[in-house]
């Protein structure tokens, strides 16, 4: 009897859960039922702040692409040293997930929020300043920690607070604003070269992002906190006011917010620890965010990276060719703008993401972009038998449809999915989890990148990469769970 009670559900009749409240369609005064869910000034706002949190990430590590060779003249560095110096942030990004990210189960999203942006702007005005190779280490790492911290929290603040219809649309809408940050990494990057054509001008590219960081982190104190969050800690009083704050409209609907109370889900939330992702209930979705991700990120983080690296090489101009600082300005100008045009994809192939994922589902798009990703890497590889023009041209229409590809399936998938399939109370660890799993990856690869490419070559590189590519593939319809349009309230129940 005690157990059932303890099961049993306080409310009074007409009590919602907030997703309920957040999905419901207004009703005015005069009878008019909406057809669709509207986004109220709250809602659009978190989402913004969100958005950019992914725009920090693209542009600061897709510009450590342009920066790299002149850090490593400016500082004298061996090919060990550029490993570290272009893993730093990624691995800063791996710890940040599950240290940083798993806390806002605990402290809540917005507190979380706003700690990660703090510290980026922090370490990027000390990054700014570095003047020996430890304290660059240090500082990317930092800029990577707080950027790792955000991959669960953005993720989570947005998905918790908006309709389930459009979830989709509007988490992979903030995601977008990676790849924006990325093209915007690589062209700020070539500019700041043209303006300043000196071996410091890596330090005025990293300065671009600071002032906007600055605003963004304030912007994020005047937000409501999740509701969700606040309903499985049993606060159920702020829970209220904050949905009621979150769908303010005028007119006002709803009228009134009465949330439903599960006593027994409340009393257990603060009790669920780590060890929790990889009980009965939440295994199967551990493993189906977190190792398909792992496959994803070894091919864009090391393809991303390092493009302006590879087509450099393809123009002549890789670094056996490099005989002055002239030279490196030069070459460093050249490659941006190719890599510009070929990161351009990563954008078309998110925004073709936001407008499918809601209607052909999250699996379909994650094994299709896999698969595409494997073919777009087979033609990169072509380009090591071929000369001239038609090097340059395989290497740019593999690595395009690659960029495509990626952002169009598992890129964008795999971030979506892994802040669905959890369930609330351990949904911030899950999906810091399988992020950091994600950035072991993109580590991996970005560390290992310059000794494999003069090592084994690059063409038993991007065949690497094509199986796993299609591994990612495999995983991914072995564990499947299919998230479109599902209720938040309902997963993991």
């Amino acid at each position: 009897m005690a157990e059932a009670a303890a099961r049993k559900v306080h409310s009074q009749p007409g009590a919602k859960t907030v997703q309920e409240y957040i999905d419901e369609l207004p009703v005015w005064a005069d009878g008019t039922s909406l057809k669709s869910t509207p986004m109220t000034g709250m809602q659009w706002r978190i989402w913004t702040l969100a958005a950019f949190g992914k725009f920090f990430e693209g542009f600061v590590v897709f510009m450590g692409g342009v920066s790299l060779p002149l850090i490593t003249r400016e500082f004298h560095l061996a090919a060990a040293e550029k490993g570290l110096v272009t893993s730093a942030s990624l691995a800063g990004i791996l710890v940040g997930t599950i240290l940083l990210g798993g806390l806002s189960d605990y402290f809540g999203r917005k507190r979380m929020f706003i700690a990660e942006m703090i510290l980026f702007c922090m370490f990027l005005a000390l990054l700014i300043m570095v003047g020996s190779f430890l304290s660059l280490v240090i500082c990317l790492f930092g800029v990577g920690m707080a950027l790792g911290c955000d991959y669960p929290t953005a993720h989570m603040i947005i998905s918790e607070s908006i309709p389930s219809a459009s979830r989709g649309r509007l988490v992979l809408g903030a995601f977008a604003f990676q790849a924006i940050g990325a093209m915007c990494g690589i062209i700020v990057g070539a500019l700041v070269l043209m303006l300043d054509p000196d071996i410091d001008a890596w330090r005025w590219m990293y300065a671009t992002a600071l002032v906007p960081a600055i605003l963004i982190t304030v912007g994020r104190f005047f937000i409501t906190e999740s509701a969700n969050w606040l309903v499985v800690r049993g606060d159920h009083q702020k829970a209220e006011q904050a949905v009621t704050r979150l769908l303010r409209r005028r007119p006002a609907y709803p009228a009134k917010v009465e949330l439903v109370r599960h006593v027994a889900e409340e009393a257990s939330a603060s009790k669920q620890s780590f060890f929790a992702l990889f009980n009965a209930k939440n295994r199967r979705a551990t493993i189906f965010s977190s190792v398909p991700w792992l496959f994803q990120d070894l091919g864009t983080y090391g393809i991303g990276v390092f493009t302006p690296t590879l087509i450099a090489a393809a123009l002549g101009s890789g670094p056996d060719k490099i005989r002055s600082p002239a030279d490196l300005i030069a070459s460093g100008i050249h490659s941006a703008q190719a890599a510009a045009l070929t990161t351009s994809l990563l954008i078309v192939g998110i925004a073709f993401a936001i407008w499918l994922s809601d209607r052909l589902g999250r699996i379909r798009l994650q094994v299709f972009g896999f698969l595409g990703c494997a073919v777009g890497l087979g033609i990169a590889s072509l380009s090591i038998d071929a000369d001239g023009a038609l090097k340059l041209y395989l290497i740019m229409s593999g690595v395009m449809l690659f960029n495509f590809m990626t952002n169009l399936g598992p890129n964008a998938q795999t971030y979506l999915l892994a802040g669905e399939v959890f369930p609330t109370e351990v949904r911030g660890m899950g999906a810091g989890f399988a992020a950091m799993i994600g950035k072991v990856g993109a580590v991996a690869t970005t560390y290992g990148f310059p000794v494999l490419l003069a090592t084994i070559g690059t063409r038993s590189l991007l065949y690497g990469l094509v199986i796993s590519s299609v591994l990612g593939a495999i995983v991914t319809w072995m564990y499947r769970i299919e998230t479109t349009g599902v209720n938040l309230d309902h997963i993991g129940r």
